[in-house]
């Protein structure tokens, strides 16, 4: 629930963004731009060194209720926000601040969830449950894009643009606030109690400054996480968000086909994660992620060169790079949260992702639409390439932790 409040602002963004800037004018399209694609990735690692701290210090579960009540509130508020028209400048600046906090809060839902997840398994099943989090994050986005599809399909466009819109934003909020029910019932992870039962004073004071210490004692670990998700994240980026995109641009495959195409990849990626996750606690975390890595070596240039504006071409092109994409998926919450003890480990999960995903996985859309823009297109391939020989070389060098015991 929480992902499709994140999501179901860029669904319906080419609805709204028109009702809330000032009309004829072209700087309001470059500030939504903005506001959609840049301040949310760029106020993620912010939401996870506020959120990852709070959650170190006060449980998972509190940072849990807290990161649900901000997205949900500011999903909310923009369905009931006026428009332009009605209260001027005051539109873009409510529009782009609850951007702003969602931002906050996606942040510090990914480390607060991870550490919950892998924290509540059974120390055999880990991988298994923390590939569930990946499994909601392509829930959230799928279910987005079928509230999309649904209200666009059902209303007429007027209806749509006038109020169908909100009605999608409201909707959203209250499943984020049926979400909050759930989370306010759960019970804390039993590793974050007994690391608050048996702590010593290294420990209290690692918890007092979660962010400071994981970096101060950490170090290694944390420049492991922020390694570990460059190849990962901006793969993903590419053949799950953007890909739809570049086929429509590079050639004649209309957009709705791609994008059902993309759907179908999606639903398929869902379903096989939890399987990744058993075969990670079966064979390990480095095997399974080196598959994935490798494989994109391997596959990148096969994928770019041979893809053309066939459905089913397109089709199968992009599942076979999301079932490679399994082996990252499956298990980066998971060998995240092995790589530190509790009293820091939401903080050390969240902040070098956040970083990461905003550094390279916010970036790939642009850079691929750029090189194709110069004529550099022939060297997209060799991009995928270098950043899954990045990844193959950390989780080569990586100490193995499938049967580490968690604090």
């Amino acid at each position: 629930m929480d992902w499709l409040d994140w999501a179901i602002y860029t669904t319906f963004a080419v609805v709204f963004s028109p009702l809330f800037f000032p009309p004829g004018e072209s700087g309001p399209a470059l500030l939504f731009s903005l506001a959609v694609f840049a301040v949310g990735f760029v106020m993620r690692p912010v939401g996870a060194i506020l959120f990852g701290a709070y959650a170190d210090r006060h449980g998972r579960k509190r940072g849990l209720v807290l990161t649900i009540v901000l997205m949900a509130t500011s999903s909310l508020v923009i369905g009931l926000t006026p428009t332009y028209e009605n209260i001027g400048v005051l539109a873009p600046i409510v529009l782009v601040c609850c951007r702003l906090l969602q931002g906050l809060a996606a942040g510090g839902e990914f480390g607060s969830s991870a550490a919950y997840l892998v924290e509540s398994a059974a120390p055999r099943r880990r991988a298994f449950a923390g590939s569930w989090q990946q499994v909601s994050v392509g829930a959230g986005l799928l279910l987005a894009a079928g509230m999309g599809a649904t209200v666009t399909s059902l209303l007429p466009e007027a209806a749509v643009s006038a109020w169908g819109w909100r009605l999608a934003f409201i909707v959203a909020a209250l499943c984020g606030f049926a979400a909050l029910w759930v989370r306010s019932a759960a019970q804390e992870s039993e590793s974050f109690e007994s690391a608050i039962q048996t702590a010593d004073k290294v420990d209290r004071s690692a918890r007092r400054h979660p962010v400071l210490s994981m970096f101060r004692e950490h170090p290694r670990a944390a420049m492991r996480v922020f390694a570990i998700n460059i190849g990962g994240t901006l793969l993903y980026y590419i053949w799950l968000t953007y890909l739809p995109v570049y086929i429509n641009v590079t050639t004649d495959m209309p957009l709705s086909e791609a994008l059902r195409a993309n759907v179908i990849t999606i639903a398929v990626f869902i379903a096989l994660l939890p399987i990744a996750g058993l075969l990670s606690d079966r064979f390990g975390r480095k095997p399974t992620m080196l598959t994935f890595a490798v494989g994109f070596v391997l596959y990148s240039w096969p994928a770019f060169h041979f893809l053309n504006g066939e459905f089913f071409n397109f089709l199968l092109i992009e599942c076979i790079g999301a079932v490679l994409l399994l082996g990252y998926c499956a298990n980066a919450a998971t060998i995240m949260s092995e790589q530190f003890p509790a009293a820091v480990r939401a903080s050390g999960i969240g902040v070098p992702y956040a970083l990461s995903v905003t550094l390279f996985g916010g970036t790939a859309p642009y850079i691929l639409t750029w090189l194709n823009s110069h004529e550099f297109s022939g060297f997209i391939w060799v991009y995928c390439a270098v950043a899954a020989a990045i990844g193959a070389c950390v989780y080569f060098t990586m100490p193995e932790t499938k049967g580490k015991a968690l604090d």
